[in-house]
């Protein structure tokens, strides 16, 4: 071939833009909801039209799967080299809920164009994100003269992350053998902004519960009984006092076990990003910041485990007062947990010494919802490397490194495939995930479309 595969990426892309842009219209137009039972048949209907798609595009395989909710989607192109390795790519085709009165300026699932960017909800997240592949596996194979990919690849694209992926575990553990992999790449994430492409290398994990405290039968009268039995509330808020100490670390014993600590290297990458805190916070809404002593903003949300409180609550709540010892009181806490971390081990810690704080006369109830565990890729595995080679080649520029301190079904893939998480994503802050107006900058679009074509082969390269 005349062209280097790099500008032959591109022009087969630019020469099937329209279509694509076409195609991703056409299933941001199905409301794929699986939050509102309503949207049943059209989160199936989104699953029928991508299997449907992924054939079109020359997947020799492509099943809809079904689970105990929302259907998911398989689709596999096998290399005609056997010993290829076996990569999977992960995405979800539900979407969060979107109406034109929550403040969109067209309606949500009639997907428009406007200034280089595509408006409708699922556009980022993660219908765009997910589709790329389509369009990058085709100009791959042109780039490169291949009938088959570089790699064995596999897609599977869920229907309920959107809902929290209650079956997405059961799913990959049914179909472990068909999933097997050296390799997972996440396409459910983004960049920096939208002059700085980076690459996600983990996201945190999370543990969540909700301590309740009981005290006597019914609410009692403060001035007969109070200071003479224990108060459930005020044992609540000796609870969360005690939380932390006070450099803003956990204080719950054996909490930081096998935590894996930041490198030189991780905090020097870290730093290179054009990160302005004044900036951050007033995104956040919030007049400082705050936590665990000896690490930056940045460290203390992408690598640093946390303990949050989301809720506390107990007795009298409505206008003016009632001098009562309340019967009851709750408080609800999160854990973000980084690699290393075990989320029974640290259920187990959270849960003794809870207990230990309890005093006699005081009933407890101690509730974990199902953990998340926390995922890592380390900065040398060759296939994170490749990713950013890839990446590097389309974006023409360094990339750079960033983690998030979220949670997602990455772990689960980690855990059950024994494969490393990588993570590819091209969408910004500003595209609004959730939120009125979602958007995907076309032009970020399309060099996710360039960084799948050249990652193919960088994969293969790197993982033999």
């Amino acid at each position: 071939m005349s062209d280097t595969p790099d500008s032959a990426v591109r022009t087969y892309t630019e020469q099937h833009r329209a279509a694509f842009l076409d195609d991703l219209a056409e299933w941001l137009r199905i409301p794929s909801v699986s939050a509102q039972p309503e949207h049943e048949g059209d989160v199936r209907r989104s699953a029928e039209w991508l299997s449907a798609k992924l054939k079109e595009t020359g997947f020799p395989v492509a099943e809809v799967w079904e689970t105990d909710g929302a259907p998911a989607v398989f689709a596999e192109w096998p290399s005609d080299d056997p010993a290829a390795p076996k990569v999977v790519v992960y995405g979800h085709h539900d979407v969060q809920p979107a109406a034109r009165e929550d403040g969109w300026s067209t309606e949500p699932f009639e997907p428009v164009i406007r200034d280089g960017r595509m408006y409708g909800r699922g556009a980022a997240d993660d219908k765009g994100q997910a589709f790329f592949h389509t369009l990058g596996v085709r100009a791959h194979l042109a780039a490169t003269g291949r009938t088959t990919p570089a790699v064995h690849l596999k897609l599977i694209v869920e229907g309920e992350e959107e809902s929290g992926s209650p079956h997405f575990r059961a799913l990959v553990e049914q179909h472990a053998d068909r999933l097997a992999a050296d390799a997972v790449i996440v396409s459910d994430t983004g960049m920096w902004n939208e002059t700085t492409p980076t690459v996600c290398t983990g996201m945190r994990g999370l543990a969540e519960c909700e301590i309740e405290l009981l005290g006597p039968e019914q609410d009692i009268h403060s001035g007969s009984f109070g200071g003479a039995v224990p108060n459930p509330a005020t044992e609540v808020a000796r609870l969360v006092a005690a939380l932390h100490d006070a450099d803003g670390r956990v204080a719950v014993p054996g909490f930081y076990d096998g935590v894996a600590e930041l490198t030189a290297t991780e905090r020097a990458l870290f730093a290179e990003l054009p990160f302005d805190e004044d900036t951050w916070l007033r995104t956040a809404k919030a007049g400082a910041a705050s936590g665990e002593a000896g690490y930056s903003t940045l460290e203390r949300i992408w690598a640093r485990p946390t303990a949050e409180v989301n809720g506390i609550g107990g007795g009298y709540q409505g206008a003016g007062s009632k001098t009562i010892i309340p019967s009851s009181a709750r408080v609800k806490i999160s854990f973000r947990l980084v690699a290393g971390q075990d989320p029974d081990h640290v259920q187990q810690a959270v849960r003794a010494w809870a207990e230990a704080r309890i005093p006699a006369g005081i009933g407890h109830r101690i509730t974990f919802l199902p953990a998340t565990r926390p995922c890592l890729t380390p900065l040398d595995h060759p296939a994170l490397q490749a990713v950013a080679r890839a990446m590097g080649r389309a974006f023409g520029q360094k990339i750079l490194f960033t983690r998030e301190g979220g949670s997602g079904p990455a772990a689960d893939l980690q855990d059950v495939l024994g494969a490393p998480v990588l993570f590819l994503g091209i969408s910004v802050p500003s595209d609004g995930w959730h939120a009125p107006d979602e958007k995907v900058e076309l032009g970020l679009l399309f060099k996710g479309v360039e960084t799948a074509a050249h990652l193919w082969g960088e994969m293969a390269a790197a993982l033999r």
